[in-house]
């Protein structure tokens, strides 16, 4: 690992255009009345939070922990249509599924939302046949417009050639599709920065502790700031409560008698160290109703998910040995076993479904998003899915215009007036990106390769703004470990612009460090005292 000797001196200065401190954020939330107050800074509430704010509306938006520190940053990671709804005949919803995902991938997020083929194998004994898969992708391929290809049926040699890892044992055919991955914790603090400069004011590490109420209704909350004790209030003429599992906690603030409205179901994934080349990504079918991913993901690769009932307190999920254990098992139908050596593993999370109240196994549970309002007359949304988060904060605005004497009407910019394809900050193309970063460098000094494509590939264009630090102060271009792409620089950026305040929130959702199994002590170290360096 490669450390700077000294703390660097542009360290101690916050760059311009930086985001204001803690302080000056609360303030600012607690001296005005707010058009629309969002509770949860994960995918929906960061989704509405950029939706209120571009049709004009003044919106403040908080979250007890980071953004996207739960649920929205414990995902499979994929742009997806949904292969598997076909099943059921939901071929609307996979044709919807499919242009968010154009649409993402092209327009709003290029530089953030990477195209991956997938691979499906079909044994012999199998719970799907190898005729029924292959019309299933070429049906999935048409309902996206033949935009990626067209789904098809190869042989297992190929499939071998691509994915050495790849169990051919009794192997009689492999189906090929295509969809989208992303990093979502990235994407997260991209929609936040977007809402900001659409006017939004946020602050993450606030917890509410109770609302606000005018005549029976709910107007605004209270609140603490966890890292310094600071209380606080926020007045808002519509609150939302967008806080995931938390959804009905916050319910119970509202009314004491609010009957439960959702069950959890609990979602566990391994990273592993690749042994071989990953060029498709593998979707084994495991039941009738379930699939188990093996996805080459930030140079590593991401294997799972579980969907099992979870009843416990949402804060302590985590992905335990018999987690662990069910995934590799699952792993193993379609991937030899030396790639599944434990000692390969890096880093293992879970995070929790929130799905609709009922009977019935959660596997099978519909996964859509709820929208309902309380006795005080606060709005609340549950469910959803990165692949459709523009489309539900879209929707969930149209919920606030018809709510009966909503405020609201009257100032908000009419959604269907929005412009539909606007681009996430840093929208580039990060081929491109990626060149000038290596070329545009002072004489004797030369980026990585690698973290240049790292760059270009998690910031897009904003990649200049790092590398501009590492120009001011070359001990800020070292990286952070020698076994990962990150640098210094990334961090300053991220204490800086990114609303990063503890050492996880850099480590596990603004760089890949912790994922990849480098956040080791000497790292957290330094990255805590960077993080205490802000001025």
């Amino acid at each position: 690992m490669t450390t700077p000797q000294s703390v660097p001196t542009l360290g101690t200065h916050p760059a311009a255009g930086a985001n204001p401190g803690r302080a000056e954020t609360r303030e600012r939330l607690s001296k005005a009345t707010y058009d629309l107050l969002v509770i949860g800074g994960g995918i929906l509430g960061t989704s509405v939070a950029w939706h209120a704010a571009q049709s004009g509306l003044r919106v403040a938006m908080v979250d007890a922990g980071d953004f996207a520190g739960a649920t929205s940053s414990a995902s499979s990671k994929l742009v997806h249509g949904g292969l598997r709804y076909l099943q059921t005949g939901a071929v609307k919803l996979v044709a919807e599924n499919h242009h968010e995902r154009r649409v993402l991938a092209k327009d709003v997020a290029p530089h953030l939302v990477n195209p991956l083929t997938f691979y499906l194998p079909v044994y012999k004994g199998g719970p799907v046949g190898a005729a029924k898969l292959g019309a299933g992708v070429f049906a999935y391929s048409a309902l996206s417009a033949f935009g990626d290809g067209v789904g098809k049926v190869i042989s297992p040699a190929k499939a071998k050639a691509d994915n050495p890892g790849l169990r051919t044992d009794n192997l009689k055919a492999v189906a090929v599709y295509y969809d989208h991955q992303m990093n979502d914790s990235r994407v997260a603090v991209m929609t936040v920065r977007a809402a900001v400069e659409s006017g939004a004011v946020v602050l993450n590490h606030a917890e509410v502790t109770g609302l606000r109420f005018t005549h029976g209704k709910v107007t605004g909350a209270e609140l603490k700031d966890r890292l310094d004790g600071s209380e606080f209030g926020i007045d808002a003429r519509v609150v939302l409560n967008a806080t995931g599992p938390w959804v009905d906690h916050l319910r119970k603030l509202e009314d004491k008698g609010a009957a439960p409205s959702i069950r959890l179901s609990k979602g566990a994934h391994i990273v592993m160290k690749r042994k071989s080349p990953w060029k498709a990504a593998m979707a084994t079918p495991i039941d009738k109703y379930r699939i188990t991913f093996a996805l080459p993901w930030e140079d590593q690769l991401l294997l799972g998910t579980t969907d099992t009932q979870y009843e416990g307190d949402p804060a302590d999920v985590r992905a335990t040995e018999e987690d662990i254990q069910q995934i590799l098992d699952e792993a193993a139908f379609s991937i030899q076993d030396a790639d599944l050596d434990r000692d390969l593993m890096t880093y293992a999370f879970a995070g929790l479904r929130v799905l609709p109240g009922g009977p019935g196994d959660v596997s099978q549970a519909k996964r859509e998003t709820v929208v309902s309002e309380g006795k005080g007359g606060m709005l609340s949304v549950a469910g959803g899915k990165w692949t459709t988060y523009r489309h539900i904060g879209r929707t969930v605005m149209k919920k606030l215009a018809q709510v009966p004497g909503s405020p609201l009407t009257e100032d908000m910019e009419p959604i269907s007036s929005l412009v539909r394809r606007t681009p996430l900050p840093g929208v580039a193309n990060p081929n491109a990106v990626a060149h000038r970063l290596l070329v545009d460098r002072e004489p004797g000094a030369r980026m990585d390769p690698l973290t240049a494509r790292h760059l270009a590939s998690h910031y897009g264009s904003l990649s200049f703004d790092i590398a501009r630090l590492v120009n001011e102060n070359p001990e800020l271009g070292e990286r952070i470990h020698e076994d990962g792409p990150e640098i210094w620089a990334q961090v300053v950026y991220a204490r800086d612009n990114e609303w990063a305040e503890t050492v996880d929130d850099v480590l596990r959702r603004r760089t890949t460090l912790t994922i990849r199994g480098l956040d080791d002590e000497n790292v957290r170290a330094r990255v805590k005292d960077m993080l205490a360096d802000k001025g």
